[in-house]
């Protein structure tokens, strides 16, 4: 049963301007919700804003660095001086690392913690009151990785298990107050974000990313986040290896992470 409308309704999505995040904005605006596309790419905002202008969707647009929680802050101010209110955050924003811990530099991880985990904190709380009034939803892009390991990737799992630390209990926080939070877990997608991917020195890794399957498209993932929200889902875990990960990691993790690492192994090396 569809739970939630987006006609007329505003969703703030981070990390928008591409993959994933553009995806889901199309997605919600063909459903006639009205779009606040943050991101730190200033050229491929101004592309964006034409792009979704020429179709007939109100967009706002919207360079910030999630990372910086004044920005957070002053983003939101100018979405609800345009349109006055947040129905829907998507916090989509985030970067990956692809490096073992032991020939990673700590200022690596770091990195990556203030993007994945931080920047979704700031932005939550900065458009919390609105949600609140709105009785609205938030969604997280988190990854199956927030609930298992990831060899390889620490600093990325290591983000995103704080993600799913953080949000199921904002969750359990909100639920008396109408504020759905939605938690996703897309796989692996084609998007650019692993060709953006830090090494272990923080310059972009060589090495290729190893995946289990196929790769899915963020058209998929939008199409499907959108129905998700509209039912009021709590957990979505796309393609068929990532619900076969998420089932054997809860109920057989010592066999899950041995698989993984066989599955990795050349990421030993």
């Amino acid at each position: 049963m569809l739970r939630r409308q987006f006609k007329d309704k505003v969703v703030l999505i981070t990390g928008g301007a591409s993959g994933i995040g553009l995806a889901t904005a199309l997605e919600f605006a063909r459903a006639g919700a009205k779009i606040v596309m943050v991101d730190m790419d200033k050229a491929m905002l101004e592309v964006r804003k034409h792009q979704f202008e020429k179709q007939g969707f109100p967009i706002l647009t919207l360079t910030c660095d999630v990372t910086d929680e004044n920005a957070c802050h002053t983003a939101v101010k100018a979405s609800l001086d345009r349109f006055k209110a947040i129905d829907l955050l998507f916090n989509n924003a985030g970067i990956t690392q692809r490096s073992l811990f032991e020939k990673t530099k700590a200022s690596v991880i770091e990195k990556v913690m203030a993007v994945n985990f931080f920047g979704s904190l700031y932005m939550t709380q900065a458009a919390l009151p609105s949600l609140i009034a709105q009785k609205g939803t938030i969604i997280v892009n988190e990854s199956v990785a927030g609930v298992s390991p990831l060899l390889g990737r620490c600093g990325y799992a290591a983000s995103k298990h704080a993600l799913h630390g953080f949000f199921t209990s904002l969750r359990c926080e909100l639920r008396h107050k109408g504020v759905h939070v939605m938690i996703v877990c897309p796989g692996f997608i084609k998007t650019n974000l692993q060709t953006r991917a830090l090494g272990g020195d923080g310059k972009i890794a060589t090495r290729e990313q190893s995946i289990i399957g196929g790769q899915q498209t963020p058209q998929f993932v939008a199409h499907k986040i959108r129905i998700g929200a509209q039912k009021n889902q709590s957990m979505m875990v796309f393609t068929f290896f990532g619900k076969l990960g998420y089932l054997i990691s809860r109920l057989w993790p010592s066999l899950y992470e041995r698989l993984m690492t066989r599955q990795f192994k050349s990421e030993l090396e």
